[in-house]
């Protein structure tokens, strides 16, 4: 991209509408691809719990690679990271289609697809978002970002139904991976790295002056620690749901199309979420918003628990809790870039999703396991109301003052 156009004052919101078309497709497919669970199951005759390792296994490799993602972008520039993320989210999508065995099953859907995911997410979108944006607009446009990725969910979700049911679960995989590639053309568009000096530094060269030193700082500050376990939490509820919920819909006696409209629904009340979430960390202290998120979650799978599974039920259950569901990421990216500065927020956003991975694969994993042994989710939609009141109070202590002032341009 030529220097003339990224000196313009359009620079940065070509940038952000980037960014938001990657999330959109990143955030769109990974959700939809529990869709096929239930024809998969029949199709192959494996258990639940094999396929809830599979995606346990998305979720943790999701984990590792961000941070990875994230300093290689921090070091090497955001769009070299996301063509290579974007080759294995594609190559992982037409080969979870022609898996013949569990551990075909893991390596394409679990590794290939995680490594994917993970180059090509938050970490490395919202860092290259925050260089661009001043520090008064920046928690605004990052819950902008990641609402794009909603967009693309209420859009896959009923797509990646229909694909399924009309051609099935392989061609509709291959299809998948097809509209992966669509990362690649909108990745040129985020050039660019973390500078040393200058305005998108963030006063870094007053502190850290590289990857170890960044990380050592952060693991010194309590409330990066305090992010850490609270962002697990969200990782172990959220795909325990988005992997489950087409399992525990059909449990109840309702057709596919009822959990695709769920899913659908999640990624539009989402859309409201995150905008709203990045306001609101634009006006108050995000982490009392981050508090309220995760106590509200915790209420929501409660009253869902006590009320009647119906088609209306889920639906309304989608809903709220889409309103809930990545409303966190902007204010616990912002909370990072706030504190850190924008430098290494890539890295740094990268090691907190980790944690979040973790717990996903967690959440995935154990809900497979549950349902196999018990014949229910119950055991794990306490499991999340448990730790949703543990993530409303671990976020209340947080020391969110910034380590040192941001340069200006």
């Amino acid at each position: 991209m030529s220097p003339t156009l990224r000196a313009t004052k359009w620079f940065p919101w070509l940038v952000l509408i980037s960014g938001c078309l990657v999330l959109s497709v990143n955030l769109g497919i990974r959700p939809s691809l529990s869709l096929f669970i239930p024809d998969m199951l029949t199709a192959t005759g494996w258990s639940a719990s094999t396929f809830g390792l599979a995606f346990a296994i998305q979720n943790l490799m999701w984990g590792v690679a961000a941070p990875i993602a994230g300093a290689l972008a921090d070091r090497y520039g955001t769009t070299r990271t996301l063509i290579g993320g974007a080759a294995f989210y594609a190559l992982g999508l037409y080969l979870m289609g022609t898996s013949t065995s569990p551990l075909e099953l893991n390596l394409t859907s679990g590794f290939l697809i995680g490594i994917g995911i993970g180059a090509t997410s938050f970490p490395v979108v919202l860092a290259a978002i925050s260089r661009v944006f001043p520090a008064n607009k920046r928690s605004f446009t990052l819950g902008l970002a990641s609402a794009g990725g909603s967009v693309g969910q209420f859009v896959m979700a009923p797509t990646t139904q229909a694909l399924n049911d009309s051609l099935g679960y392989v061609s509709a995989l291959a299809i998948l991976a097809i509209m992966s590639m669509i990362i690649v053309p909108f990745a040129f568009a985020m050039t660019g790295k973390a500078k040393p000096h200058g305005p998108t530094s963030g006063g870094a060269d007053m502190g850290p002056t590289g990857l170890i030193a960044a990380f050592h700082e952060a693991r010194q500050h309590r409330g990066f620690l305090l992010l850490n376990a609270g962002f697990f939490v969200c990782g172990f509820q959220l795909a325990f749901i988005a992997t489950h919920l087409p399992t525990f819909t059909q449990l109840c006696g309702l057709p596919g199309s009822v959990a695709a409209q769920g899913l659908a629904l999640v990624g539009l009340f989402n859309i409201v979420g995150t905008i709203a979430a990045g306001w609101a960390g634009g006006k108050w202290r995000k982490k009392w918003s981050l508090s309220f998120i995760y106590a509200m979650r915790a209420l929501v799978i409660l009253i869902f628990m006590m009320a009647p599974k119906t088609a209306e039920t889920i639906w309304l259950f989608s809903a709220v809790m889409g309103a809930l569901w990545l409303s966190t990421v902007p204010l616990t990216s912002g909370i990072i870039v706030q504190v850190f500065g924008p430098r290494y927020m890539a890295t740094l956003f990268g090691i907190v999703m980790l944690s979040h991975q973790i717990g996903a694969f967690f959440g995935a994993w154990m809900g497979g396991v549950v349902f196999d042994l018990t014949g229910s989710f119950d055991g794990v939609w306490i499991t999340s109301i448990v730790l949703g009141v543990f993530a409303a109070l671990v976020h209340l202590p947080i020391d969110d003052k910034a380590l040192r002032v941001e340069a200006t341009a």
